[in-house]
């Protein structure tokens, strides 16, 4: 267990290695090295207050410039997309469509014989 004891906002990012040595208990030769980089990172709690410090140092910068209150101005011209796209419904429909049709083999149908599908191109529309 490696603990940090000295935990401060300017160790934030430094990075520090650590060797770990395998060797036999009775033997002073090392079986083997493996040297670990680990870096020092705020908490999601800390990290989360840094953002939002930052995002409104950013916010106040740019307000004072032209071209931001430009840009808050003008319509977005994108559309947001919510929820599946036309193809994704239109696949789906086809596919609940194609299980619904009888299975070739089944004599007393109103379908046509060439609307019968196999199995296999059931299985197919099932996981699709």
């Amino acid at each position: 267990v490696i603990r940090h004891r000295d935990v401060r906002a300017s160790y934030y990012g430094v990075i520090d290695k650590f060797r770990l040595q395998v060797s036999e208990q009775s033997q002073r030769k090392a079986l083997g090295k493996k040297e670990i980089i680990a870096t020092l990172l705020p908490s999601a709690k800390e990290q989360q207050q840094q953002k939002e410090e930052e995002e409104k140092r950013i916010k106040e910068h740019l307000a004072e410039s032209v071209f931001f209150e430009q840009t808050l101005c003008q319509p977005e011209n994108r559309t947001a997309s919510s929820g599946p796209s036309l193809l994704t419904v239109f696949l789906g429909v086809v596919c609940v469509a194609a299980l619904m049709l009888p299975t070739l083999g089944e004599m007393e149908s109103l379908v046509p014989l060439y609307l019968h599908l196999s199995v296999n191109q059931k299985l197919v529309a099932a996981y699709v």
